[in-house]
């Protein structure tokens, strides 16, 4: 039953491209937001009988502002065996001549909800050769039916990292091109990678958490500081690493998240599905095609009612939301802040605290920071912003808000299309176009 919700749900955004009414001033906001500009939604409320044709009607709006934007796009699906090809030239402002060339096809028939999707990141040898062995998987792997985009690395050398804010640069633009597409199914994308592509992997399943349906790093191995375990509690996680790969300790860190992973899953029953396994008498080189099958067996949840978010920096970066939650306004006297969202029965529970890392171990070869130790205190600076619909509250009914064991909001929530807007521009998804709002100030 929730499947079948979350795709009837998801199919309204897909129908909207057919809405007679069009944009007005909606347009001019979300145009201005693709730009990077700032930009006041425009406001205007409604009854909640009308939020399925207020939601049609924003992303429409969404829609035709992102055909407006000129902007090197997704080539037309083809299957993945003919190898289309493309490329997208990154900002020289993030990265110096850095021109991103990929793969995107398809191998199988198109399921009614739209394909699977598959972010697949390589090694970090000579990039030709990683570029072709992504190929070789993606057309081979028994995940079919199935869509790729196997990007190559621009630059080699310290470049080489698939997190780096250049790379979010194209994984922004990956997100919202695909999410836009009736052809993908919103809720069954997924990121996978070897080695580099495993470090990679591991940490853009933390940081963009609340779009994959499960994450499969191999043979890699980040420090849990680099891509908190916590923010990993609606996304299933296979890990494999061969138990002899000792090179950067990546045996032991595996070890590290298969730890955490399981102390997690145990205090919260039903969340932190994974499979993290040490592949006995295996050295960096696995079986690679057990992850991918394994990964395709799951669908997100994009409205979960219970869940952890750290919000840390990326090269510099941070998200600005996650799941139901926008940040307006970090606290000024920490880098990291954790978000506790349990909502139950109308209520709404959030526990906000910053978080300070110490570390315990590091090694004394490299000087990898491999172990941490963290504290926590109440946040008290920092604003925010709680996105609600029907999925995670009865809309009909009064909603209570407490923050941090204080009551911030209680009574019936205002439905408006500045918050669909909002939504839309923050998250680019057509399952999160939250209708109501609440502004917490801390």
């Amino acid at each position: 039953m929730i499947k079948l919700k979350i795709l009837i749900v998801c199919a309204v955004a897909a129908l909207s491209a057919h809405a007679t009414q069009r944009p007005n001033n909606e347009g001019t906001y979300l145009a201005a937001t693709l730009r990077g500009q700032q930009a006041e939604a425009p406001a205007r409320t409604f009854k909640l009988k009308h939020l399925a044709a207020e939601r049609a009607r924003v992303w429409a709006a969404w829609q035709q502002a992102n055909a407006a934007w000129t902007e090197p796009g997704l080539p037309p699906l083809d299957s993945i065996g003919a190898a289309p090809r493309g490329q997208w030239q990154l900002p020289d402002s993030l990265e110096p001549r850095a021109v991103m060339p990929f793969y995107f096809g398809y191998k199988g028939a198109k399921p009614q909800a739209g394909y699977p999707l598959f972010l697949y990141l390589h090694g970090s040898g000579p990039k030709d050769k990683e570029w072709t062995n992504g190929l070789y998987f993606a057309r081979h792997w028994a995940d079919g039916p199935s869509l790729y985009f196997v990007p190559q690395i621009p630059n080699e050398g310290r470049w080489y990292r698939w997190y780096q804010r250049s790379k979010q640069f194209a994984w922004n633009r990956l997100l919202r091109q695909a999410l836009l597409r009736p052809d993908v199914d919103p809720n069954r994308l997924y990121v996978t990678g070897i080695s580099e592509g495993g470090y990679g992997s591991q940490r853009l399943a933390s940081f963009y958490a609340d779009y994959w349906a499960a994450a499969g790093p191999m043979a890699g191995g980040e420090p849990l500081k680099n891509a908190p375990a916590e923010n990993l509690s609606q996304v299933p996680f296979s890990f494999l690493t061969g138990a002899e790969d000792k090179e950067f300790y990546r045996d032991i860190l595996t070890g590290y998240t298969r730890d955490a992973l399981d102390s997690l899953a145990a205090q919260v029953p039903g969340s932190y599905v994974h499979r993290i396994e040490l592949i006995p008498g295996k050295g960096h080189h696995i079986d690679y095609r057990p992850t991918t099958p394994w990964l395709a067996r799951h669908t997100r949840n994009p409205w979960p009612r219970c869940y952890s978010w750290e919000d840390y920096e990326m090269d510099s970066l941070h998200r600005s939301g996650f799941y139901n939650l926008i940040v307006d306004e970090r606290p000024v006297d920490s880098l990291r802040t954790r978000y506790d969202v349990d909502i139950h029965d109308n209520e709404v529970n959030i526990e906000v605290r910053n978080v300070h890392y110490t570390t315990t171990q590091t090694d004394p070869v490299y000087g990898i920071e491999m172990k941490f130790a963290r504290t926590y205190e109440p946040a008290r600076t920092g604003r925010f912003t709680v996105m609600l619909d029907e999925h995670l509250v009865d809309l009909s009914r009064p909603v209570r808000v407490v923050v941090n064991g204080r009551e911030v909001f209680q009574g019936r929530l205002k439905l408006d299309r500045c918050n669909l807007l909002r939504s839309v521009a923050t998250f680019y998804d057509p399952c999160r176009l939250y209708p109501a709002a609440v502004e917490v100030s801390l």
